[in-house]
């Protein structure tokens, strides 16, 4: 079917838009179910492809909004989606796109999902902004790279937590799902994939006394050297002395010889208002 479409549409895949599209039956079902989409629900999709996944989803949901950055897709869309008349594509860059408005213009009266198959390259950016725009949406239900799920749903204080497992799970609770091998894919990329599932906090877990932002900038400083103890990583990324950061770090009871992986949520939000003490306005 994919390559009868690619044909007819004179279709060739971009890399640069990292275009792997999904070609087995089972997992589009099984992603649109995993979701949660459902009559009361309308699902924002990025980057719906040949619009696979979109039909699931169009199928149980009460509306569905596609926003597709390729200007050659649309047409295809209107070939492969003409089934359906509860589906709005959108041509347009999500990273440009106002969500608020649009759920606000599209989804009147329905709870909102997310629900995506995104290109690695820009996996990270895409889920932040998501999360950092604080939608009203009750989750992100995205397939990444299998090495990128694992590293966002790693808990702080384990080996594999970085910056984007503390950030994402600041906003959320992740989980994986289920895994996604790379020969359910046309073309195949190099890797496997795996779709996680985000719950969007009503709360955040940790009571901050500052800016967000000094939380982040936190995070980013603490990661910024994974060899160095939290102490080094936090002079170099702050540009704090060492005694006030000492002074902190004894305070909010972590060794100053622990790395950034080793913190617990709970230990950067204390650190946090530790080292930046200023009410949040």
């Amino acid at each position: 079917v994919v390559k009868s479409l690619l044909s007819r549409h004179g279709f060739q895949f971009s890399k640069a838009l990292g275009q792997n599209f999904l070609i087995n039956p089972e997992i589009c079902p099984k992603m649109a179910t995993e979701c949660g989409a459902d009559q009361t629900k309308g699902v924002i999709e990025v980057g719906p492809g040949f619009g696979v996944l979109t039909r699931e989803l169009a199928a149980r949901a009460n509306k569905v909004v596609a926003i597709e950055l390729d200007k050659r897709l649309p047409a295809v869309l209107a070939e492969t989606l003409r089934d359906f008349n509860n589906v709005k594509v959108v041509q347009a860059d999500v990273m440009e796109v106002d969500l608020h408005q649009l759920i606000q213009d599209e989804f009147s009266g329905l709870d909102v999902l997310v629900c995506a198959n995104l290109p690695y390259y820009i996996t990270s950016p895409v889920i932040m902004k998501l999360l950092e725009e604080k939608l009203p949406v009750e989750s992100l239900t995205v397939m990444v790279q299998k090495e990128a799920a694992v590293r966002i749903c790693a808990a702080s204080g384990t080996r594999a937590c970085g910056a984007v497992s503390v950030a994402v799970q600041y906003y959320s609770q992740p989980q994986i799902l289920f895994d996604v091998p790379r020969d359910c894919f046309f073309p195949a990329p190099n890797v496997d994939s795996a779709v996680i599932r985000l719950n969007i906090r009503k709360e955040p877990p940790v009571k901050l006394e500052t800016e967000e932002k000094q939380f982040f900038k936190l995070v980013k400083a603490a990661f910024g050297q994974r060899r160095k103890t939290v102490l080094n990583s936090l002079n170099t990324g702050l540009g704090k002395s060492k005694e006030e950061l000492s002074a902190a770090l004894q305070q909010a009871g972590i060794e100053p010889t622990a790395r950034a992986e080793q913190l617990t949520m709970e230990q950067f939000g204390t650190l946090c208002n530790l080292l930046f003490p200023n009410k949040a306005k």
